[in-house]
Parts: structure tokens; sequence; C-alpha cells
């Protein structure tokens, strides 16, 4: 095999949920096809990749200094939803029932992968219960044991110095689930089942 074409197949593979065959599938229709579409993706990732990068309050991905959900003032409602990353926002933005700000933690408390948490984007949050007047804190996160320990880590940092409701999502969420495998009608069933902790 051509040692340029092994090298993007190896590189695809790397995505998350992307295995060897569908790298090679990827690479081979983007490599045959005839209308331009992989330079047009090659030109994208370059765009995107100089343009890009996290909001420097929340952690969602945007192109400007404070991305939309920061800068609406209708979405500062009290609510800090914390997410692990940005597919999960993604999720809850289409359930179109949650109309809060966001917080990405960009990953979990994980002791066997070495996610620590100072790894994570945690030590901002009570900043921006002072900073956002937030009154409740829902809690997004895998209903895994690296998801419980993260939500709990969170709770003891913020401690009882905010009078803060800390809820999380109810019914629905099974044990080890992931947002983006949740449907919307049962993610609007958890949000608005949400049980405080």
């Amino acid at each position: 095999m051509n040692s340029q074409i092994e090298k993007l197949i190896k590189m695809f593979a790397k995505l998350p949920r992307v295995g060897s065959r569908a790298a090679q599938r990827i690479v081979l229709a983007l490599l045959q096809d005839k209308t331009g579409r992989a330079t047009a993706l090659a030109a994208a990732l370059q765009s995107a990749a100089e343009t890009i990068h996290t909001c420097k309050n929340c952690g969602v991905l945007t192109d400007k200094d404070m991305c939309e959900f920061c800068s609406n003032h209708e979405r500062s409602n009290g609510q800090l939803c914390v997410v692990r990353d940005m597919a999960d926002v993604w999720v809850i933005e289409k359930s179109g029932f949650y109309f809060g700000r966001y917080h990405i933690t960009g990953g979990v408390i994980s002791g066997a992968n070495g996610t620590m948490p100072d790894d994570l984007n945690i030590a901002s949050i009570s900043a921006r219960i002072k900073n956002e007047n937030i009154i409740e804190i829902i809690f997004a996160l895998p209903n895994t044991v690296e998801g419980k320990t993260t939500q709990s880590y969170i709770m003891s940092v913020i401690g009882d110095a905010h009078n803060i409701a800390f809820s999380e999502l109810a019914s629905g969420m099974p044990l080890g689930g992931d947002l983006d495998y949740i449907d919307d009608g049962t993610l609007t069933l958890a949000f608005g089942g949400r049980k405080k902790l």
C-alpha cells in the first residue's frame, strides 16, 4: 500500500469511533472522488484549525472570544449545565429543552487513564457562579463511575461557599450511558425530571 495512503488511514483511524475499516473507506472515498471533495475538506480543516478555539469562559468551541451561549444575555438564567465535551452540548441543544449556559470539563476524572482534576476545566466554575449569578448546577456528565467521581469532586470544590442547588439528569439516563446515545425525547424527560443532589 502507498505510504501516503497508509498514513492517511492511520490518522483517520485515530479519530473517535472510527476503526481501521471505516478509515479505509473514508480515505478511498475522498481520494477517488472527482468533485474536489478532498481538497475542500483539507481547506475547511485548515481554516477551522486556525480560527476555532475554546471559549475562555466555558470551553465551548467558537471562533470568537466568547461563545454564542456566554454572549447571549437571554441564556443568563442562573442555570449552568456541566458536560464532558462539545458533543454533549450539541446533543442537549438539539433537544431544544435547555436554555441556560454550559461548562465543559474536557473529560472526567479517571485514575485508570491518568486524568486528574487539574487536567480538567473545573477550577473556573466557582468564579462563574459568582460572576454569572448561578443558582443551579445541572450535571449532565456520563452516568459512569468516572462521571459520578467528577460530579462529586466538583460539588466538594464548590462546597457550601455558594448557595447553589445541585441536580443531575434523571429518568432515561442508563448506567454507563453517554448523552450522544440518548434520543431527544428521553433527554427531554431527563432534564425535566432532574433530581436534586
